[in-house]
C-alpha cells in the first residue's frame, strides 16, 4: 500500500462485481476470515492502489472519461478459483471471460497521468481470500471451486481509500465505445456463493 503525505488521496480504479454476487463474495471473504472483507467490495482490478495529488485529480478523471469512451460494454464471466501461492498468500475467483477486455482496458488506465510499472504480470481475478492460515485459504479454494457468476460490464469505477481503511466508489466511468445494446442486457447466471 503507498503511503500518503499531506493531502494526497490514494485512489484504486475497478469493475465492480454487482449485487447480488458481490454479496455472495463478500460473505464468503468474511466466512474464510480476511479481515478486509468489509472493507474492499468485490472487484476486478484495473489500477492498485495509487497517490494522487488533489491537484492532479482532474487530469486523471479527464484521463478516465476518455479511456472509458474509447471501450466498449462487455460480459464477464467468474467461474472457479485460482491462487497465486505461493508468491502470495492470494485465493482469487477466476475471469473465464473478459479478459481481454479487462487487459485493454488495464493498460489503457495505467497510462498518462497514472502510468507507473506493474510489480506482478496483470491477472485480472476477484479476491476471496488474502493473507489468511493455510487452512482457509484450501478452503476458499475449494468451497468456491465450483462457483460462476456472468455479468455485464457498462462501467468502470474510480475507489478512494478512507482514513477508515474501507475502500469508497466515488465515481462511475461508463464504457461508450458504442457496443450493442444486448450486451448490456446480458443475463446474469450464477451458482451463488452462500454468504450464511
Amino acid at each position: 500500500m503507498p503511503q500518503r503525505s499531506g493531502d494526497q488521496i490514494r485512489i484504486g480504479v475497478a469493475i465492480p462485481v454487482p449485487d447480488p454476487f458481490a454479496a455472495g463474495l463478500q460473505g464468503a471473504r468474511a466466512r474464510f476470515g480476511d479481515p478486509l472483507a468489509d472493507a474492499i467490495p468485490p472487484h476486478v482490478t484495473l489500477l492498485g492502489p495509487t497517490v494522487v495529488e488533489p491537484g492532479d485529480m482532474a487530469a486523471v478523471s479527464a484521463h478516465l472519461e476518455r479511456v472509458a469512451a474509447d471501450a466498449d460494454p462487455f460480459t464477464l464471466h467468474l467461474r472457479g478459483t485460482g491462487s497465486f501461492r505461493p508468491v502470495s498468500p492470494v485465493v482469487f475467483v477466476q475471469v473465464a471471460q473478459g479478459i481481454a477486455h479487462c487487459e485493454r482496458l488495464e493498460r489503457a488506465v495505467r497510462s498518462g497521468p497514472l502510468e507507473q510499472p506493474l510489480r506482478f504480470n496483470y491477472h485480472p481475478h476477484v479476491t476471496v481470500a488474502h493473507e489468511v492460515p493455510d487452512e482457509a485459504l484450501d478452503r476458499a479454494y475449494d468451497e468456491l471451486a465450483h462457483y460462476e457468476a456472468r455479468f455485464a460490464v457498462p462501467s468502470f469505477q474510480v475507489y478512494e481509500h478512507g482514513d477508515d481503511g474501507v475502500w469508497r466508489p466515488v465515481r462511475d466511468f461508463p464504457l461508450d465505445g458504442g457496443a450493442p445494446a444486448a450486451v448490456l442486457a446480458a443475463t446474469a447466471d450464477a451458482r451463488p456463493v452462500d454468504a450464511s
